[in-house]
């Protein structure tokens, strides 16, 4: 950051060259004469030295000019922030199971919605996130960090063959809630996704809830998936990868029940638009609040110019008496 501490000095620089125009009428006003027999020696001695007789005008307008400048005191300055926050910890609890490669969401579940939660882990700000996967079981991938760019690049790589196949809800909300259980943040939260039923595990998602809300913590759940069939890639030993239309098949009630629990809310995500607008209301409804005080410090740049200033009169001066020195 550049400023002027006193800018209204600045205005005398219009007196600059007023004050060489009035210095020259002054000087013309008083010129005086002599005569000579011949000038053609007093033309040979001043032969190549016309077009620098303006030379020290301009050097010493450029001197005014940088003592000026100096006189305003230029300063430079480094901002900085003093934010007073108390953060939001947020788990986000993803299913990775084989049922989430189905392509009624572009180009799958999954990877749209790992591209929607990194959107969602990009935007915050002071946050700690955290990342729980689940299929058959459930696994910490990122712990709570205020590292996103880790959470992102862990986010990307997960995959159905990380884990045994299944749907186990209520194991991964299960982590999730472990994973918040030491934190002291003012607001504690999980956003479930999930494209079916629990199916495995010891701890069904009511359960888990209920414990989530014994700790303060909101549970978010997201049902991803379109209505009535879906197409699923399927490794067949024979043919290879084949396509099988499977009955799309979430249970609403249980994630209903789990959100309404913990005083979250339940959506619905039938398509990838629907999806990122799912995580946008949620990012919208778990704001941070943000105290914020700037400051700025200044250092003072004057030496600059007024070294430079101090520079070109003396250069005006040398040349004045010396190579362009002026008869009387």
């Amino acid at each position: 950051m550049f400023r002027f501490q006193d800018p209204w000095v600045l205005s005398l620089l219009v007196l600059i060259p007023l004050g060489l125009l009035v210095r020259r009428w002054l000087r013309t006003r008083r010129a005086g004469s002599l005569k000579y027999s011949a000038v053609d020696t007093v033309l040979a001695a001043g032969a190549g030295r016309g077009r620098w007789y303006l030379l020290p005008g301009a050097v010493r307008a450029l001197a005014l000019t940088a003592l000026v400048v100096a006189a305003a005191r230029p300063q430079t300055g480094i901002a900085s922030e003093d934010v007073r926050t108390q953060g939001i910890d947020i788990v986000l609890v993803m299913d990775i199971s084989s049922s989430m490669l189905a392509e009624d969401l572009q180009p799958n579940r999954l990877e749209a919605a790992k591209a929607v939660a990194a959107d969602f882990v990009r935007g915050r700000r002071n946050d700690r996130i955290g990342l729980v996967a689940f299929a058959g079981q459930a696994f910490t991938q990122v712990p709570l960090t205020l590292d996103y760019s880790v959470v992102t690049q862990l986010l990307a790589e997960l995959d159905p063959s990380m884990i045994e196949d299944g749907t186990a809800v209520g194991m991964g909300l299960a982590t999730g809630v472990k994973r918040l259980e030491a934190s002291d943040a003012k607001s504690k939260v999980i956003i479930l996704l999930t494209d079916g039923r629990n199916n495995r595990g010891e701890i069904g998602p009511v359960t888990a809830a209920q414990a989530a809300q014994a700790l303060g913590i909101k549970v978010y759940t997201i049902g991803a998936g379109s209505r009535g069939v879906a197409r699923v890639p399927v490794d067949d030993p024979l043919r290879g990868r084949v396509y099988a239309n499977m009955r799309v098949d979430i249970d609403e009630a249980t994630l209903r029940e789990v959100a309404s629990t913990t005083g979250g809310q339940y959506f619905r995500a039938t398509d990838s638009e629907s999806l990122a607008q799912i995580y946008s209301e949620i990012d919208q409804l778990e704001r941070t609040e943000i105290e914020v005080q700037n400051f700025t410090r200044y250092a003072e740049r004057f030496p600059v110019p007024l070294g430079a200033g101090l520079l070109l009169l003396v250069v005006e001066l040398g040349l004045a008496q010396t190579v362009l020195r002026r008869l009387p």
